[in-house]
C-alpha cells in the first residue's frame, strides 16, 4: 500500500475570477478539531448542538461518510496526518510524555522547566506536509496544539516545516484553556492566568449548585480567543501568497471551559442539570452539557468568521477548507457522549470512543470545501483516512511526494472515479494494545494484544455499524486475509513502548 508519487498538476480556467498566479494552486486551511465525534455537528445528525457555519461549509462542499482519523488519540493521530504514514509505519504510534524526564504531569513543574513540556519528538529527518508545501512556494502556519516534540527538541513546529506557530507546544498544557503561557514560534508568551492544576476540585464548603463556586476556573486570557486572533493575522499577512494553515484547535477536548455567553445560551436551551464535580479528571463544571455544547458552537462561530474573512478578501473561491477531527469523542472530564450521541450511529461510551479502535474512536467527520473544484452539496461514501491527505495535497499543488501509505482523494473531490484502498490499518499500543483493519465492508479488531490475545473479531459494518455481532467463526478466509495484512502493514517500532508482543 506504499506509493511513490510525483505530481505536476495545474488547474486551468480560473483566470476569469483570479490572477494567473493565484489560480495555479489553492490556499489550504486544514481544521483539525480535538475529540469531536462523528455526530457532534448538525450536518452529521446532531440535534442538540447548533453548528450552522460548519453545516453551511458542508452544503457548499463535500461531506464524507467514511473518513477515518489516523488513530484514536492525539499525538499519533497528528503524526499520521503530517507524515502520510499509518500507525503501522509512522514513528509516533501512541501518546508518550517521556516521564523519565521528571514530573511531567505537574503544570507548575512544566512552568518552571520547559524541558518537562511536550511529547516525544519526531526524528529530525521526518518529511511532513508543511515541509512538502514549502518546497512548492507555500507559506505555512500552525495554530493550536502541537504535541509532537518538546520545546527545544528536534521536532518543534518550526523544525518540522512551519514558518509560523502559535499555541500549545504540549498537549498536557492544553488541559486548561486558561494556561499561564502559549508559544509564539519558539518562545513563550506569558498570559494573565494563574496555574490551576487539573484535578483541582471546588473548595470545601461551597455550594456545588451555585455557579459562583466554579468562578476560579474562569480566568482572564482564554487561549482559543488568542489563537484565533493569531490565525486571522497569519491569513491577513499572507493573503497575497499561497498559504497552508493547519488549525489544530484543542476544542472540544476537555476541560469544559467556554465563553460564558455560549454557556448561558445552552443553559437556557437545556435547562438545569447536575453539575460535574471533577471525579473523572480535569476541572469541575456547573453545567457540563451546556458547556460542551458551548465549546462546539464557539468553534462553529470561528469557522464562520474565517469563511467571512476569506469571502471579504476575495480568497474563498480558491481556498480548500477541510474540517475534521483527530479522533472520536471522549468519556471523561464531565462529557456525556451518550447524551449528545456524539459518535452518531456508533457506540461512544468508554471502550468504544476515544482510546478505542472501534468505529466510535476513529470514524470522524470530514468536510471539504473548494468552490472552484468541489460541487456544492455533494456527498461521498469513499473509504479514506488521514494518511491520504499528504498525497492529496501533493497532487493538488504539484509537490513531489516521498513514500506514503496514502492515496490522493483529489479524484473524489472533483467528482471523478477514485482508486480505493486495498485495506486500512491501525495499531494502537495503549489501552492494552489494539489492532484494526478495514477491508471493504469488513472490520477486523484485535483487543488486549499486550495481554496475549491474538483472536480477531470480525464485523460487517454495512449491517452492524455498532460492531455488536462477531462473525469471525463464520468467515475464516477473511480472518486469514486480515492476519496476513498485519504482517504486511506492521513494521516493528523503533520505540520499545510502542511494540507488540509479536515483535519480540
Amino acid at each position: 500500500m506504499k506509493h511513490l508519487v510525483t505530481t505536476q498538476l495545474a488547474f486551468c480556467g480560473f483566470g476569469i475570477f483570479l490572477s494567473a498566479q493565484t489560480a495555479e494552486k489553492p490556499n489550504i486551511i486544514y481544521i483539525l478539531a480535538d475529540d469531536l465525534g462523528y455526530g457532534d455537528t448538525g450536518c452529521y445528525g446532531q440535534i442538540k448542538i447548533e453548528t450552522p457555519n460548519i453545516d453551511n461549509l458542508a452544503k457548499g462542499g463535500m461531506l464524507f461518510s467514511q473518513f477515518y482519523s489516523g488513530t484514536t488519540v492525539s499525538a499519533p493521530s497528528r503524526s499520521v496526518l503530517l507524515t502520510g504514514k499509518h500507525t503501522g509505519h509512522t514513528y509516533i504510534r501512541g501518546n508518550d510524555e517521556l516521564p523519565e524526564r521528571g514530573d511531567v504531569q505537574s503544570h507548575q513543574a512544566m512552568f518552571n522547566n520547559p524541558f518537562l513540556e511536550g511529547q516525544r519528538p519526531l526524528p529530525s529527518d521526518t518529511y511532513t506536509i508543511p515541509a512538502m508545501l514549502k518546497d512548492v512556494g507555500y507559506v505555512t502556519g500552525c495554530v493550536g496544539k502541537w504535541g509532537l516534540g518538546y520545546p527545544g527538541s528536534r521536532s518543534t513546529p518550526a523544525r518540522m516545516g512551519f514558518d509560523f506557530f502559535y499555541g500549545y507546544n504540549c498537549q498536557r498544557q492544553a488541559h486548561t484553556y486558561y494556561p499561564p503561557f502559549l508559544y509564539k514560534n519558539e518562545n513563550r508568551e506569558y498570559l494573565n492566568n494563574k496555574i490551576i492544576e487539573p484535578g483541582t476540585l471546588i473548595s470545601k464548603g461551597l455550594d456545588p449548585l451555585s455557579a459562583n463556586s466554579y468562578s476560579k476556573y474562569v480566568q482572564n486570557d482564554y487561549a482559543p480567543d488568542l489563537m484565533f486572533r493569531e490565525l486571522l493575522s497569519f491569513i491577513e499577512k499572507n493573503k497575497k501568497n499561497h498559504f497552508f494553515l493547519y488549525w489544530a484547535t484543542p476544542i472540544p477536548h476537555v476541560p469544559l471551559q467556554a465563553p460564558q455567553r455560549w454557556i448561558d445560551y445552552y443553559v437556557k436551551k437545556f435547562g438545569d442539570e447536575k453539575p460535574y464535580l471533577g471525579k473523572m479528571g480535569y476541572y469541575p463544571s456547573r453545567y457540563p452539557n451546556a458547556t460542551y455544547a458551548a465549546m462546539i458552537s464557539y468553534l462553529d462561530e470561528q469557522v464562520g468568521a474565517i469563511i467571512d474573512y476569506l469571502k471579504e478578501n476575495g480568497l474563498y473561491n480558491n481556498t480548500l477548507i477541510i474540517f475534521t477531527s483527530d479522533n472520536g469523542p471522549t468519556f471523561n472530564g464531565g462529557t456525556d457522549s451518550h447524551y449528545f450521541r456524539s459518535a452518531g450511529p456508533f457506540k461512544s461510551e468508554r471502550g468504544w470512543g476515544k482510546t478505542s479502535l472501534h468505529e466510535g474512536g476513529i470514524r470522524v467527520p470530514f468536510i471539504a470545501s473548494w468552490p472552484k473544484i468541489i460541487k456544492a452539496n455533494s456527498y461521498t461514501d469513499h473509504v479514506s483516512a488521514a494518511w491520504d491527505i499528504m498525497p492529496t495535497f501533493a497532487e493538488i499543488t504539484g509537490a513531489t511526494l516521498t513514500e506514503t501509505d496514502g492515496i490522493s482523494i483529489l479524484p473524489t473531490l472533483k467528482g471523478k472515479k477514485q482508486r480505493g484502498h486495498e485495506y486500512l490499518y491501525w495499531e494502537f499500543p495503549e489501552n492494552k494494545g489494539q489492532i484494526a483493519i478495514r477491508v471493504n465492508n469488513w472490520k477486523g479488531l484485535i483487543q488486549n494484544v499486550k495481554n496475549g490475545n491474538n483472536r480477531m473479531e470480525l464485523f460487517d459494518l454495512n449491517s452492524d455499524p455498532q460492531e455488536l455481532y462477531n462473525l469471525a467463526d463464520e468467515n475464516p478466509d477473511i480472518i486469514k486475509r486480515m492476519e496476513n495484512i498485519i504482517k504486511e502493514a506492521h513494521i516493528r517500532s523503533e520505540i520499545e513502548k510502542f511494540r507488540f508482543p509479536f515483535d519480540n
